[in-house]
């Protein structure tokens, strides 16, 4: 019979491992899946905010005209080499992964289509979600302008929604990152239950004896199932 505090243990290090795979995956598309579409770049004005939905999350940009919008990507190829004509190419899924793990990220310009990555563009629609005021169109997209280059990431307090919000209405938010901390704090107080239960269980094994043991996995395994 296995123990329930080796059992409590691998369902620990179950769900930290699904937690982490959903974050790390970043909802981006594979390199190949990309489809290469055009865009009516004509409707966009300086200064929009642009989004386009991955699987998981959404990414953000500010529209800078001519085709050009400038978005905040982690890349790791930014703490591997000072070599620009290879960090300024698009950045594919396996670098902005890496870049995640590593913090590191940029400001950086790309076309729509290289920003898009073949997903459909919505234009300004945190202005109806947020209710907030945005500032002048060409403030917000000198806000940006001035903001290019590298700097460091975090998904919870540098992420590319922080940025286009500090463009367009002058504070920094991400609606996104407060979901990820509830979803986290769902998942720390279920692993702190299990815990508890283990230690629990391991004391009444070691004060009752073996007897107890097969009565408290019963109730441990129940446990699991309520909480899960």
């Amino acid at each position: 019979m296995k123990s329930p505090v080796l059992d409590a243990v691998s369902l620990l290090l179950d769900k930290l491992l699904l937690s982490n795979l959903k974050l790390l995956s970043l909802g981006a598309q594979g390199e190949d899946q990309r489809s290469s579409r055009s865009y009516e770049v004509s409707s966009f004005l300086r200064g929009d905010v642009l989004e386009v939905p991955r699987t998981h999350l959404t990414h953000y940009g500010i529209y800078l005209g001519n085709n050009r919008v400038a978005h905040l990507m982690p890349d790791i190829l930014l703490a591997l080499t000072p070599d620009e004509k290879r960090t300024q190419k698009v950045v594919s899924n396996q670098r902005l992964l890496l870049g995640v793990v590593v913090k590191v990220a940029s400001i950086r310009v790309d076309t729509v289509e290289d920003f898009a990555y073949g997903a459909d563009v919505l234009v300004n629609h945190l202005d109806e979600s947020l209710q907030k005021k945005a500032l002048l169109n060409e403030e917000v997209a000198q806000r940006a302008e001035e903001r290019l280059g590298v700097c460091p990431y975090s998904l919870l307090w540098n992420n590319c929604e922080h940025f286009v919000t500090y463009c367009r209405y002058g504070t920094t938010v991400s609606p996104q990152a407060d979901k990820f901390c509830e979803y986290k704090k769902v998942i720390v107080h279920d692993q702190t239950s299990v815990l508890a239960s283990a230690v629990l269980g391991l004391a009444s094994i070691v004060c009752m004896g073996l007897v107890s043991h097969i009565k408290f996995l019963i109730i441990f395994i129940l446990h699991i199932l309520v909480s899960m």
